[in-house]
């Protein structure tokens, strides 16, 4: 079959592979100039290794990953470390990268409020069976199971500082996500993302595949033969299927003969941009990876992620990598200052990481920014999904809010890439 791809980010890249092995015509259609999706990288001068526009890490059980590393031949090129994580508390940061660590926070007081953040934690990490938990906030259970003062302290400031106003709402089966299945090894590809992508996208081409870099699809619709057509650049090219990869909003604006009742569930599957400022540093900042930023606190950003921290700087010129990151809805003004805007808020803050910090240590910097980063999830989330196989003859969708519960990640993109592609060839 004579398939089109829209969107060469991880999700459609394994279809791509997998689709191509199995004998099918495949064309990808990229609109910016390079594959990856949100997990691209760029590289600066003097740089030996590209780094991620936007920070990215797998995790020890991220089998999907490796899976697809061992089927490119590239396994022994992921490697894994186990950088130091902290949150902030009452003006200090504190380690949070073990249950011994955690336990030991000060926030969370003593006697039964540890012993209680101990067994809700051990549960969620024990239990496969979240479908109970989908139909309860994560406000309201870690309430009842862990004790408010547990929540305000651990939980919801993050979730505040993730979803802002949405918070309340998050279900519990999403957070039982990010603690069942995150490990404390995190891992990554020598060379950056964007090696691990480009050897997936050379493998795509060998097996026959078209990768159209640029080439933005403006309309979708239905063919008077048998098939799908996908405009682009003013022209239509006939496939027997489609898969779009993109945005569901995108997607209900491409293709305008999908049910109008169709359309809106797309429409009504929100999600969070993200804003990323990443700062080349001539000294090093601080001896952590990551720190959660609970959202009281403060921050000018939710997260700090000191990049060469866990990975060297050899790999960079010797320049120290930092992330400034956000996730914030679309209409925040973070989304439309300019770069030197930002860098006036964000640089002060970094003096509460170090002290002797002075906004002469950035020697560059980039900004990156994305209004399709974090789905936000909802209580009985998974009846609201989308299927795969559209109601339009012939067109199918993947994109990461139908990786619930887990979170978005490049694993379950690879993950929702291949499972459709299998459909795709069975179809």
């Amino acid at each position: 079959m004579k398939i089109a791809i829209i969107g060469a980010g991880i999700t459609g890249l394994a279809a791509a592979h997998d689709l191509t092995k199995s004998g099918h015509q495949v064309v990808l259609f990229e609109s910016a100039q390079q594959v990856g999706g949100l997990a691209s990288g760029f590289k600066a001068d003097g740089w030996a290794w590209t780094l991620e526009r936007f920070y990215h890490h797998w995790f020890a059980t991220d089998r999907h990953v490796l899976e697809l590393a061992n089927d490119l031949g590239c396994r022994e090129k992921v490697f894994f470390s186990r950088p130091s994580t902290v949150m902030y508390h009452n003006g200090r940061f504190y380690p949070l990268d073990s249950p011994l660590t955690a336990l030991s926070f000060p926030g969370l007081g003593w006697g039964m409020r540890k012993l209680r953040f101990g067994l809700t934690t051990l549960y969620l990490r024990l239990s496969s069976d979240w479908g109970h938990l989908e139909r309860i906030t994560a406000a309201d259970w870690l309430t009842r199971w862990a004790g408010k003062r547990v929540y305000s302290t651990m939980w919801e400031p993050l979730l505040q500082g993730k979803f802002g106003r949405f918070a309340p709402q998050i279900p519990m089966s999403w957070l039982w996500a990010r603690v069942h299945a995150r490990t404390t090894r995190l891992g990554t590809f020598e060379g950056g993302f964007q090696a691990f992508m480009d050897i997936l996208s050379d493998r795509v081409r060998q097996q026959g595949g078209e990768i159209r870099l640029q080439q933005p699809v403006t309309r979708i619709t239905a063919s008077t033969e048998p098939g799908v057509l996908v405009e682009v650049d003013g022209t239509e090219h006939r496939f027997d299927l489609c898969l779009a990869t993109c945005s569901p909003h995108l997607l209900a604006e491409l293709a305008p003969q999908l049910p109008s009742d169709y359309r809106q569930q797309l429409k009504h599957l929100h999600s969070m941009g993200a804003v990323v400022l990443v700062l080349a540093l001539k000294k090093r900042l601080s001896k952590h990876y990551w720190f959660n930023l609970p959202a009281p606190a403060g921050f000018p950003f939710l997260a700090l992620v000191e990049h060469t921290n866990f990975v060297s700087p050899d790999h960079f010129g010797g320049e120290h990598i930092v992330y400034c990151g956000d996730y914030l809805e679309t209409d925040h003004e973070h989304f439309s200052l300019q770069k030197e805007e930002l860098l006036a808020r964000f640089l002060p803050a970094l003096t509460r990481f170090n002290a002797d910090f002075k906004p002469d240590w950035v020697r560059r910097s980039w900004l990156f920014r994305s209004p399709y980063a974090q789905p936000l999830p909802r209580v009985d989330g998974s009846g609201a999904l989308p299927a795969l196989r559209t109601p339009m003859p012939g067109l199918w969708m993947a994109s990461m809010s139908q990786i619930y519960p887990w979170d978005r990640g490049t694993n379950y993109a690879i993950e929702l890439g291949r499972r459709v592609a299998a459909s795709l060839h069975s179809s």
